[in-house]
């Protein structure tokens, strides 16, 4: 796992050019702290800066940037091409100059033999890159199917930037900065910041399965795009040639390509592990690494005082149960509350997805022991693990049933009481942790247009209030790569696409990688095949949702491994008690990021929306956890990035 970075321009002076490649590569020094290395094109108008995090390919021979056998083209690429043996097998006959052990050598020479966009379809593997083709004069930034790994790029008055952090595009003399207002309402509306926005006007995320390309033509360069690979419509294809066996037969199958991408997934020439919670996706992918390894696979938790977060007693019972090396780190509120000021240090664009804190810290104790880590991300998505999965259409087809007037009436009946006070009402009758929080959701539901605004309004905060001034919409851009609410899916299912195509990519992935690149690690996520994923779009979504509730085809997988009574839980997800640290010990921290007078300076949020969601949370009305989140998180970061 790597850092890279560059620039495209109309030329500079040789010592210029690789002073300012060694401070953007600087800038991503914990993306990979073993090695740095900068190339600067003979007239200096392309440069590329990379910095290692040895994995495969430990030698001298692994190096970037790195040159192609011919000459021709030059690469700076992070990531894992898992499927890299193979490819390099099938090379052979084309090319006999294998001096190494790494990936990178193999994408090149498949890059040689059979081009770029033929070299994409056949790598399996998470990436980004930039790669310059010097007999063509031509820059092509390429980034994975599902997006694991980051890749910002911009012009920046007459320099073409590029690199997988802003923090190295920072470093660039010729970096503008600014804040996106649009992109700003986003991350107050979904906690992140969605592709192709950044932060910055000017500088745009490039989107999964997707390249872009700067040619020189006519004096100018001129940009382009393809994409070559599509969540929704891979989903598409494999629907429209369902799977005809039955749902033992499905799951043996899945099994079988789960088990090798998790296989492919654990070859590393540096110590290896896994996150293990105990719950359904990360014990599955600890269960298959332990049946294919010869010795105990390293596990890793961590624990917290307050036993409503700790889930470190069920992950132990896992471990037990399958016999890993399996480490324990029982952390204090004082040391999740100890990183929260350092968290623009390792998400260098607003980030707001409150269990980056969890994250980061498991992230630490692995990395005491390993350099990669299986990851269980992307099983929710995949195999249909969200409770929105499993109520939501229902719901809606009972409530389309009543009049307009009656479900609006309804709605505000349920909002005219806040949550805490649904909470102390039905607390003691039914067995639902916030019911108050439920219901003001689903209150949100029942004045919903149609099935993709009541997406929109499950998976977004703030509702219509919207804090950022100036920002005429929080809705996304567009739908990258096709339209998940094309009609051509069920609801539930275009909740799941659009959540892959979303959620995942600038939320969960975003998360994982810059935590774990912080403390350079390297996370792999085994449920991210794309041959897992067309697999299952090919199945009837009762194979994947079914009597047991989401992510049924999983279950039945784990079952093999791990007795059901270990893993059965309530789905709690991987969380801190941020809403009564807001009210206690980050009090001060919050009041003085949410002050007033320093709102109505800046300018960015509605003084009057922010203070009164501050108001309601401090005096225990209502959670407003989520959305203050947000702000502090920008606020936060304005701090150490915008100074």
């Amino acid at each position: 796992m790597c850092g890279f970075g560059g620039f495209l321009g109309s030329g500079c002076e040789r010592n210029a050019g690789l002073d300012t490649l060694g401070r953007m590569a600087a800038a991503m020094v914990r993306r990979g702290p073993d090695e740095e290395g900068c190339w600067l094109g003979e007239d200096g108008v392309i440069g590329l800066a990379h910095r290692r995090l040895s994995v495969v390919g430990l030698g001298a021979q692994g190096r970037q940037p790195m040159t192609s056998v011919s000459g021709r083209f030059v690469i700076a690429y992070n990531g894992e091409i898992y499927n890299h043996p193979e490819l390099r097998r099938k090379l052979e006959g084309f090319c006999s100059h294998f001096v190494g052990s790494s990936d990178t050598e193999v994408l090149l020479a498949a890059v040689e033999a059979w081009g770029l966009e033929v070299t994409l379809g056949r790598c399996v593997g998470m990436f980004a890159f930039a790669l310059w083709d010097r007999a063509e004069r031509s820059l092509y930034l390429c980034r994975d199917r599902f997006g694991e790994k980051p890749l910002y790029y911009g012009w920046q008055g007459d320099s073409f930037l590029f690199a997988s952090d802003l923090a190295a595009l920072r470093a660039h003399p010729g970096f503008r900065g600014g804040i996106d207002r649009a992109a700003l309402a986003l991350l107050a509306a979904r906690n992140c910041i969605p592709a192709p926005l950044t932060i910055h006007p000017g500088i745009a995320k490039l989107e999964p399965g997707t390249v872009v390309t700067l040619s020189r033509r006519n004096g100018h360069w001129q940009q382009s795009r393809l994409a070559y690979w599509s969540t929704v419509e891979a989903a598409t294809r494999a629907a429209a040639e369902p799977f005809r066996g039955s749902e033992p037969e499905a799951v043996a199958i899945a099994h079988d390509l789960l088990r090798e991408s998790v296989r492919n997934q654990m070859v590393a020439e540096v110590p290896l592990g896994a996150f293990l919670s105990g719950g359904i996706d990360s014990s599955t992918i600890v269960a298959l690494m332990q049946s294919v390894a010869a010795v105990p696979v390293r596990s890793f938790t961590i624990g917290f005082a307050d036993s409503s977060y700790d889930e470190s007693a069920h992950a132990a019972r896992v471990a037990a149960h399958l016999g890993t090396a399996h480490s324990e780190c029982r952390l204090e509120a004082a040391d999740a509350l100890a990183l929260i000021p350092q968290l623009p240090t390792y998400y260098s664009e607003p980030f707001a997805d409150a269990s980056q804190l969890p994250t980061i810290l498991v992230s630490r104790v692995a990395r005491g022991d390993v350099t990669v880590a299986l990851s269980g991300d992307g099983g929710d998505e995949i195999f249909g693990g969200y409770n929105r999965y499993i109520w939501t259409e229902p719901l809606w087809r009972r409530l389309g049933c009543l009049p307009d007037w009656i479900r609006k009436l309804l709605g505000q009946t349920l909002l005219a009481a806040s949550p805490s006070t649904w909470d102390a009402v039905l607390g003691r009758l039914i067995a639902v942790r916030q019911p108050g929080e439920k219901l003001h959701k689903l209150a949100t539901l029942l004045t919903a247009d149609s099935p993709r605004d009541a997406y929109r309004r499950i998976a977004s905060f703030w509702g219509g209030g919207n804090p950022v001034l100036g920002a005429t919409s929080a809705e996304l851009p567009f739908q990258r790569g096709g339209d998940p609410w094309s009609g051509r899916h069920s609801f539930t299912e275009s909740m799941m696409l659009a959540d892959t195509v979303n959620y995942l990519p600038d939320d969960i992935l975003v998360k994982i990688d810059r935590a774990a690149m912080g403390v350079s690690l390297e996370t792999r996520a085994p449920f991210l095949d794309h041959r897992l994923f067309e697999f299952l779009w090919s199945l009837p979504l009762a194979y994947r949702i079914g009597p047991r509730g989401g992510k049924q085809i999983l279950r039945d997988i784990l079952d093999r491994y791990v007795p059901r009574k270990l893993v059965e839980r309530p789905k709690s997800g991987f969380a801190l008690p941020i809403h009564d640290w807001l009210r206690g010990p980050l009090r001060d921290w919050g009041e003085s990021l949410l002050d007033e007078s320093r709102l109505r300076r800046e300018g960015y949020f509605d003084p009057v929306t922010v203070r009164q969601a501050w108001g309601e949370h401090l005096s225990g009305r209502r959670n407003r956890q989520y959305e203050l989140w947000s702000i502090l998180m920008f606020q936060s970061w304005q701090e150490a990035w915008q100074r």
